[in-house]
């Protein structure tokens, strides 16, 4: 039995296959979208309670700025000569506790990570200079200049050594002629 299909038939199908695949295709872009929003959304979410934090943690600076500036100007003192032998006014103890609690300290962890950072960056730093002091070009300069140095210091020493010579030989001579004198 052998079915001879015509060629609108075959458009039906292929229009068919074709139209359920296009259909396949735009229920994954809307998932997808979907998807993409959801994420957009927690992302924003995500940026807007950083945003609050940051912005509270800005305004407790200023607020902590404010309370020290206005403490330095009570605690400020004019030094002027006409008050020598005078004494200084003393502060109340209740702001010598606020200055106690208000001191800037350093977390551990932090200074920790300072240390480590500034000997990592002494260590680079020393690393670089021995890697560039020992690299055969500057080896070679300097056994270029320290040849140099030693020519120049022995035909300085031959010069002094005849200049002494010729000045010994003088006086010898010198010597010589005095007595026959």
């Amino acid at each position: 039995m052998t079915e001879q299909w015509s060629v609108p038939v075959w458009a039906l199908v292929a229009t068919t296959v074709a139209v359920l695949l296009l259909g396949l295709l735009a229920a994954a872009a809307l998932v997808a979208v979907g998807r993409a929003r959801r994420r957009a959304a927690a992302d924003l979410d995500a940026v807007r309670r950083s945003a609050e934090e940051l912005v509270a943690r800005v305004e407790d600076v200023e607020h902590r700025l404010a309370r020290q500036q206005r403490r330095e100007s009570l605690d400020a003192h004019e030094y002027v000569i006409t008050h020598v032998g005078e004494e200084p006014e003393a502060p109340s103890a209740a702001e010598d506790g606020q200055d106690a609690q208000d001191a800037p300290t350093v977390p551990a962890p932090l200074f920790a990570d300072l240390v480590l950072r500034e000997s990592a960056v002494q260590a680079a730093s020393l690393a670089h200079g021995l890697r560039r002091a020992l690299a055969p070009e500057t080896r070679h300069r300097i056994r270029f200049e320290m040849r140099r140095e030693v020519k120049r210091a022995r035909k300085q020493r031959r010069a002094d050594l005849r200049a002494a010579r010729r000045e010994w030989q003088a006086r010898g001579r010198a010597d010589q002629a005095e007595p026959a004198a």
